[in-house]
This record gives structure tokens, C-alpha cells and sequence, in this order.
């Protein structure tokens, strides 16, 4: 269970400022706890203190920073199961996806400590030239300063830890603003950090409402801003910046492309689908919204899809066997249910599905819905698919790309020059041959184009953005 209240942590340390933000158990609605809420002041003095911090933390020796987040893995692996509960409460997520984020949350740590020690440089040549006869050079990464971290509700643990765990690679202090819905994960993180002998100031994790921490995003004394969450409030934010580097991680609507070689593993197929598309209620960004299926293969897909999704239990994320526990709350439950309404009197079809109570909504399989309806336009961000026929693979293609989204897509195919043409024509961040959209490991590359958002995580990746290039030029004495 939680504690009755957390602190926040400014500049390190554990405050109990007050026990202002009350967490909800997202499946009952009952308070599970109340935790610190930082004002403005806190959140100047966090920013203060990282920035009074960045000369220690980019001097800190590689092997010290790799140190600490090799404490840190050892702690979440002691620590798992508090962490996987704590995420089923604040968060709703089943205990199988809670666990499987927590194991997530010990794979960034554990690459981002090993990457500590090869963040590497170049010796490139500059005699291009015999004006530049006798130049040698070279360069080598060095931290931007102190980072602001804004991180979602829908992974508490993780997309906190893809911000906080390079940081600490790269040698940059940082403030974070956790999900007010759910902050208890990234403070326990906190806590671990707390353990550490991290200079004073390498870290302030501080809970607040979104209307009162304009200064993560404002503050001139930040050099990077790393925001995960919804295109409306990104693109916001990066216009109000100011001068620093700006990092977006918004939404999607993913696409999945099932074409007709695909007859002899229909069942796998299947099964990805209902993975891709339902595990934590739909909450993720890349979790498969749009189904395009070959019209040879269309009818047979849509008879398993229905079947397989009406058999999955719905309930108490504490429950073992729950599949689909509820959304982060009603108005979002209410927001879905409205726009499978509207899809259906639009012409869209609904297979099965589509009943709310409270935040619980159930899995829910449409198909025919016109494409400008919001459930195939915009990011439904829940439990929803649409399925959708097609008879040739180009057009399939285009009808991925016929969205202002850009985040990740699927394609289930045996021909290796469709998947290279996928690879080539898709305007995604990322195309997965032979699994869902939602597939990720947290080394790779991961971001999106159009409205998804502005540069890539994965732990190598953050680490780029959170240095820069410094050149030194050597002019040989005997030139």
C-alpha cells in the first residue's frame, strides 16, 4: 500500500511542505494519499539550486555518475513490487502492465549507466585544405546545464526515468514536474536518488498544477526542456521557451497494416493486436488506434479481433487477472465514450464495446468510421481500435500517412520489399515490421514527426540533447 503522504524533494532532500495534492486509487476513487504540492517559490528555489549545481554535477567523474545509477537499479530491483503497486493505485494499470513498466524502469537506469562512461568525442581531420595544413582538432560532449523534465500520467515510473537517468549520465542537473494525477512514481525515484551522494542541487522533483509551473518552462536559467504529453500543451510550451532546447514527446494516433501474406499467422497477429491496442486501457501514445487490413483477410481478422477482445476481464487493476483496468479518470472515460457516440452516428459500426461506468470503459472494436471523426483523426488515447479494409498496399500506406500525426507504426508482412518501402515511405519516427506499433525497447530511437513531437528519446539519444559538441582547435608549432 502507499504511505499516508509523500514529500517532494528540493535539492535533493524530502520536504513534507504540506499534503496539498490528495492521489486518487484510480479504480475506486478513493484518496490512496496526499502529497507535497510545490508552490512557486519551491519551484524557484529547485531551479536555483540546479543551477548552482551544474559546475559540480559536469565535473562529477563518469564512473561516479554511473555509480549512482547502478544504486539505483540495485534499489528498484529490491524495491519492484512496491514500485508495480504503487503504479496499479496512482495510475489504474493492471498489475501485469505495472510490473512491466517497473522492469522498464531497471532497463533505463541500467543502460543509462552504462552509457555514463562512453559518452565519446571525435578527432576529425581539418587539413581539408593546405590553408588548414597543420590544424589537428577534436571535440567531446559537455553537459547544456540544468534541465526541466515535464513528464505524463500514463507512465509514472518509465517516461520520468528516460528524462532523470540520462541526465544524471550526461552530468546535468535537473528540476522535474511530475503528473499531478500521478506523482507517487517519480517521487519514489526521488527517494532512491536521495540515497545517493549526488552534489547538492543534482535533482528537485516537485508536484504542481499545470497553471503554476510556468516556470519549468519559462526560466532563462534552464538550458533544456524535455516535455512528454498532449500537442496542444507541447507545442505551447515550446513556443514559450525562450532560448533553450526544446525536447516534445506528444501524441499519435498509430496505424497498423496487416497485409494478405499474413493468412498462416492470423492468431499471432491477432493477439498482437489486442496487446497493442488494449494493455493499460489504451493510455499510450503509441498504442494501435487505426487497423488496416487486407480485404482478402478482413472479414476472418475481425471475427478473432472481437472474440479476443470481448474475453478480456476487466476489473480491479489489483486483480492478477485483470486485463483493462480504468482510465486516469471520468472526464476522459466520458471524452472516449463521446466520440465512439459521434463515430457511430457518423456511419462507423461498433463491433463490441463501447458501455461506460465511472472511468471504466470497455475495449471497444469499431469499423467504417469515416476518417474525419475524431476517433480515426485524433489520438483516442484509450481502449478503441478501428478497423478499416484495403486492397492495395500503397494505398494502405497513404492512408497511414493521412494523419497530422507521426509517432510510430506497424506493419505485419512477409514481403521484404514491402517492408522496406514501409520503412521508406511512412512519415512516422519509427516502423515495426512484424509487431504492433507499440512495441519499444528503451535503448532505441524513439520519438515522432508532424504533430508528435521534436526530437528522440532512448537513453544514447537524451544523452545527444542533454550536451553539446565542444571543438578544440591545435595548430602544430612547426607548420
Amino acid at each position: 500500500m502507499l504511505q499516508p503522504r509523500y514529500p517532494y524533494y528540493l535539492a535533493n532532500a524530502p520536504v513534507f511542505a504540506n499534503e496539498a495534492l490528495p492521489v486518487t486509487d484510480k479504480y475506486s476513487g478513493a484518496v490512496a494519499t496526499k502529497v507535497a504540492l510545490a508552490d512557486a517559490r519551491a519551484i524557484d528555489a529547485g531551479i536555483a539550486a540546479a543551477h548552482d549545481a551544474r559546475h559540480a554535477m559536469a565535473a562529477l567523474p563518469p564512473y561516479a555518475r554511473r555509480d549512482v545509477l547502478q544504486h539505483c537499479v540495485r534499489r528498484f530491483q529490491e524495491r519492484a513490487e512496491e514500485l508495480a503497486l504503487a503504479l496499479c493505485i496512482e495510475a489504474g494499470k493492471p498489475l501485469r502492465d505495472a510490473r512491466g513498466e517497473v522492469s522498464r524502469l531497471v532497463d533505463t537506469f541500467r543502460e543509462a549507466s552504462e552509457e555514463a562512461t562512453r559518452i565519446h568525442g571525435e578527432v576529425p581531420s581539418l587539413e581539408i585544405s593546405s590553408r588548414a595544413k597543420g590544424y589537428r582538432g577534436m571535440w567531446k560532449r559537455v553537459p547544456v546545464g540544468p534541465c526541466s523534465f515535464i513528464s505524463p500520467f500514463n507512465f509514472p515510473l518509465n517516461l520520468a526515468a528516460h528524462k532523470v537517468a540520462p541526465a544524471i549520465a550526461a552530468g546535468c542537473p535537473f528540476v522535474l514536474k511530475p503528473a499531478s494525477r500521478t506523482p507517487v512514481g517519480a517521487l519514489l525515484i526521488g527517494e532512491v536518488l536521495a540515497e545517493t551522494d549526488l552534489p547538492k542541487g543534482a535533482f528537485s522533483i516537485l508536484p504542481a498544477h499545470r497553471e503554476g509551473a510556468d516556470l519549468f518552462t519559462t526560466d532563462p536559467r534552464l538550458k533544456l526542456l524535455s516535455f512528454t504529453g498532449s500537442p496542444q500543451v507541447g507545442w505551447d510550451l515550446k513556443a514559450r521557451a525562450g532560448d533553450k532546447k526544446v525536447v516534445l514527446e506528444l501524441g499519435g494516433n498509430a496505424a497498423c497494416v496487416v497485409d494478405e501474406t499474413q493468412g498462416p499467422r492470423l492468431d499471432f497477429v491477432v493477439e498482437r493486436l489486442v496487446v497493442g491496442g488494449f494493455y493499460q486501457s489504451g493510455q499510450s501514445c503509441i498504442s494501435v488506434q487505426r487497423i488496416l487490413v487486407h480485404a482478402s483477410l478482413y472479414d476472418a481478422l475481425k471475427e478473432k479481433l472481437v472474440r479476443a477482445v470481448k474475453a478480456l476481464k476487466a476489473g480491479d487493476p489489483k486483480d492478477e487477472a485483470t486485463f483493462l483496468g480504468p482510465m486516469i479518470d471520468v472526464s476522459e472515460a466520458a471524452r472516449l465514450e463521446g466520440w465512439i457516440q459521434s463515430s457511430v452516428k457518423a456511419g462507423g459500426t461498433l463491433l463490441c464495446g463501447g458501455r461506460r461506468a465511472g472511468a471504466m470503459l470497455e475495449a471497444t472494436v469499431l469499423e467504417g468510421v469515416p476518417r474525419t471523426e475524431k476517433l480515426v483523426a485524433e489520438e483516442a488515447f484509450g481502449p478503441v481500435v478501428v478497423l478499416s479494409r484495403f486492397t492495395d498496399f500503397e494505398a494502405a500506406l497513404a492512408e497511414v500517412n493521412d494523419s497530422r500525426f507521426g509517432l510510430q507504426a506497424g506493419v505485419f508482412t512477409d514481403d521484404l520489399h514491402r517492408a522496406m518501402r514501409a520503412w521508406d515511405v511512412l512519415e512516422v519516427g519509427g516502423v515495426v515490421v512484424g509487431d504492433v506499433p507499440s512495441w519499444r525497447v528503451d535503448t532505441m530511437p524513439y520519438g515522432g514527426v508532424k504533430q508528435s513531437g521534436l526530437g528522440r528519446e532512448g537513453v544514447r539519444f537524451a544523452i545527444e540533447d542533454m550536451t553539446e559538441i565542444r571543438l578544440l582547435v591545435l595548430r602544430d608549432r612547426l607548420s
